[in-house]
């Protein structure tokens, strides 16, 4: 049913209960999971004035490096044979919708951060904007804490 699976991760708890599930999903499906963090454009050009936008950018960059090479580890150790990283410059839902698009990905898991309110109303929600964007299924997944609520 599906043959490449997307998961976009931060490194946030919502996202990690959402690599669980693409992991789950990659090996019951015997999928390729392609395993995407996003430098998000905005977040250098909002750095302090006292630190450069090339440090805050490289700082970012490390971070994700980090969360896909975890996520990469953990998948292969729970039996996922075909794992592809990439870490993309700008913004996320535009960074997630185009790579599913140019990877023939046929299912993207995202967590959800749960905002909700003025917050939701002012910020948009990057895994709202990927579902009402995105050509294939997008399968969210609530935090813990969501659940509660």
């Amino acid at each position: 049913m599906y043959d490449r699976i997307l998961v976009p991760t931060d490194g946030s708890d919502c996202a990690d209960l959402a690599v669980e599930h693409a992991i789950n999903l990659a090996d019951q499906y015997d999928a390729e999971l392609h395993v995407l963090s996003v430098v998000d454009a905005r977040d250098v050009s909002h750095s302090a004035p006292a630190i450069s936008p090339q440090q805050v950018e490289q700082t970012l960059r490390e971070r994700a490096e980090s969360v896909v090479s975890d996520v990469a580890d953990r998948a292969k150790d729970a039996g996922v044979a075909d794992v592809v990283t990439a870490i993309e410059p700008g913004v996320p839902d535009d960074v997630v919708v185009d790579y599913a698009s140019e990877n023939d990905c046929d299912l993207i898991v995202m967590g959800t951060h749960g905002r909700t309110g003025l917050e939701r109303y002012l910020l948009g929600s990057v895994t709202e904007r990927t579902v009402r964007r995105s050509d294939v299924p997008v399968l969210t997944v609530r935090s813990h804490e969501e659940e509660e609520e």
